[in-house]
């Protein structure tokens, strides 16, 4: 049983818990917040019997193999370096870091802590029905791939405080906590079509601004060699599409390319062939079975193997995404902050 400390006390943290509990390798002994009593507060329902409200202490002192950092994005990178150099095993909400001099940083700090280990929580990738995907995506390119439309947008309640003016502003709507749509759900969207078509050649942004300065919402093109794949993400406006890949006449539809739940191949005839593949109702727990197998067999061959292909697509995605802020003049103050 792995035993696991939490950084951040969210909805997301309850599903994480959530999911944990499920595949039965976890047990939450350790929660760090702001204060004891907020700790305390959420830890206690799930069984945690350590509580901190100070960082360095939680990780020099905390009896947990496992931590699982679920704060405001500009804070991933200082944290994701106390649990390193105090040799945890480090599952990081996405987007894992700000830049790529951050991501750059936290992989010379993890050669020089060869028994740490850092995973980004990106939960699509890790299911089945998402692999199957990947795979009838494969013999789509095959045969001339058009491209693709990825759609995540959802409607944040937060944004009622910036609508009314209510001050302070939430986090994820701020410059200083390197907020903004593309760095909450965008980062899906771009996750999709890494894992689906690699590295783009070129990107370009074009936000919709809040008036706090992160991007609202916008629409994204990132340019391959024989296509292109247009994304469109936002927090301020619900949007019911699915996300489509296209091929010459055939087509694979996602109900969602984040909480996927159906996959249908649309052939030539315009047939439909639906995935079939297991989906967890939590779906969040393939991607915790995926980390915990890895994080009790840390140096099976087999294990490492998948390990690099996810910190290799994990990379690709921070560049991307500051490829595409760069092309939107979106700064934030993390950019300018490197040791």
């Amino acid at each position: 049983m792995l035993k696991l400390g939490i950084i951040g006390t969210h909805i997301i943290t309850d599903q994480m818990l959530d999911a944990a509990k499920t595949t039965g390798k976890y047990q939450l002994t350790t929660v760090y917040s702001r204060t004891l009593a907020r700790a305390k507060e959420f830890g206690e329902p799930y069984g945690a019997t350590e509580f901190y409200d100070d960082l360095n202490k939680f990780f020099e002192e905390g009896d947990f193999d496992v931590v699982y950092i679920a704060s405001p994005n500009s804070l991933h990178y200082q944290q994701v370096r106390l649990a390193i150099e105090n040799d945890k095993f480090i599952i990081v909400e996405k987007p894992a870091f700000v830049n790529p001099d951050e991501f750059s940083a936290i992989e010379s700090l993890l050669a020089a802590h060869p028994k740490a280990r850092l995973v980004e929580a990106a939960r699509h990738i890790h299911t089945p029905l998402y692999q199957q995907a990947l795979e009838k995506v494969d013999s789509m390119k095959q045969n001339h791939c058009q491209g693709a439309t990825i759609t995540v947008m959802k409607y944040s309640s937060r944004y009622d405080k910036v609508l009314a003016d209510d001050k302070p502003y939430p986090n994820i709507f701020t410059l200083k906590f390197a907020g903004g749509a593309l760095m909450d759900l965008g980062v899906y969207a771009v996750y999709g079509a890494v894992t689906l078509f690699g590295e783009p050649s070129t990107v370009v942004y074009y936000p919709t601004l809040a008036k706090t300065g992160v991007d609202a919402k916008g629409v994204a093109i990132l340019n391959y060699q024989d296509f292109s794949v247009t994304l469109n993400f936002g927090k301020t406006s619900n949007s019911h599409l699915d996300s489509e890949v296209y091929g010459l006449k055939d087509t694979l539809v996602f109900d969602s390319i984040f909480n996927t739940k159906q996959v249908t191949y649309y052939d030539a005839d315009q047939n439909a062939h639906p995935l079939d593949a297991p989906v967890e109702k939590n779906s969040m727990t393939d991607e915790m079975n995926d980390f915990a197998d890895l994080f009790n067999n840390p140096d099976d061959e087999g294990e490492m193997k998948k390990y690099k292909h996810w910190m290799d697509l994990a990379r690709t995605v921070n560049s991307v995404m500051y490829s595409m802020r760069q092309s939107a003049n979106l700064i934030f103050p993390a950019d300018n902050d490197q040791e």
